[in-house]
């Protein structure tokens, strides 16, 4: 019985619900407009393409608002321009004191996904790169970075000012693999296509159905590829010091340095592994899973903390029975 009561376990299963929840959510609650939504501040990737969900992300109105709204700083109207912008970041900063980058580990439709595409490899017995190297992490990390301020923010302020074309108004949803698959989800289909309106579009759509098909091939055998480059990290991580949810580290005199968390990260965030004294130690890369936690074999070194209240705590019990129960299912 004890294997079902993990972490991990409880997380998949919050998981579950929250893709439920933001993908079919205004089946519940009748709200098939946008402006009807839960949210519209979501940090997490849930798609506002899908009529049927109950909330959606940042990044939708982020980018709409500096493709329509921030031009007219220009012009004068400066509060009118700047005003939707400042709801957006309060509401999601809200959010983000709440459960802070907990949106991403716990409650993402895509992460979830891929969650599940690389528990489909393991049954398959494709064979799984346990954690990329460092080298190459360094390669891959700044990607989300690139993508955040390009395609979130540059291109739409670039599209308002009319330096670039309409169609880079809101570029990144039009490449975000998270509106194929929560449409797909419903049933929907129409945003699985190449779009031939113009040259810029049908490059974004064709990059769009690329990486949905790459992001799951590659699930199969990395953990969270997708999540690595995402831009919502970058956004979050403006705010993360403020997020009640956070995760500390206390091992000044009792860790090892055996690495078991930056081998069970799924981020691979080797930065785990340095002696820190009671440090919130949420990184960029951190979503929060509580795997590091999990997966530490000593007392109190690792903690989910929810402001001054420990959550959970790594300790040398718990790790021998999950060591048992890992070896017992990936063996």
């Amino acid at each position: 019985m004890y294997k079902f009561l993990t972490l991990t376990n409880l997380r998949r299963v919050v998981q579950l619900f929250a893709f439920v929840f933001m993908v079919y959510g205004a089946l519940l609650f009748n709200t098939f407009y946008s402006n009807d939504k839960l949210t519209t501040n979501l940090p997490a990737l849930s798609c506002a393409y899908d009529k049927q969900s109950g909330d959606y992300c940042a990044l939708i109105p982020l980018q709409h608002q500096f493709h329509h709204r921030v031009g007219g700083i220009f012009d004068g109207d400066i509060i009118s321009s700047l005003m939707p912008t400042f709801l957006t970041l309060g509401g999601f900063i809200i959010l983000i004191i709440i459960l802070n980058k907990a949106f991403c580990g716990w409650m993402c439709p895509l992460g979830f996904f891929q969650e599940m595409i690389t528990i489909i490899g393991k049954k398959l017995k494709i064979k799984q790169i346990k954690s990329l190297d460092r080298e190459t992490l360094k390669k891959v990390r700044p990607i989300k970075w690139f993508i955040f301020a390009f395609l979130v923010l540059i291109f739409p302020f670039l599209a308002g000012l009319g330096f670039v074309g309409h169609e880079l108004g809101n570029p990144y949803c039009n490449i975000c693999p998270s509106r194929i698959l929560t449409t797909l989800a419903t049933g929907d289909i129409s945003q699985l296509y190449v779009d031939k309106s113009n040259m810029t579009l049908m490059i974004l759509s064709l990059i769009a159905d690329f990486l949905f098909g790459l992001m799951i091939a590659m699930a199969l055998f990395v953990r969270q590829p997708f999540c690595r480059i995402c831009p919502m990290l970058p956004l979050q991580s403006v705010f993360k010091k403020v997020g009640l949810l956070r995760l500390v580290k206390n091992g000044s005199d009792k860790c090892s340095s055996c690495s078991n968390c930056a081998k069970e990260c799924p981020m691979d965030i080797f930065e785990i592994t340095n002696i820190e004294s009671n440090k919130n130690i949420t990184y960029t890369d951190c979503t929060l899973c509580g795997r590091c936690v999990e997966f530490c074999p000593h007392d109190d070194i690792l903690k989910l903390k929810y402001g001054t209240f420990d959550i959970v705590s790594s300790s040398k019990e718990a790790f021998k029975k999950r060591n048992k129960i890992e070896k017992g299912i990936y063996k």
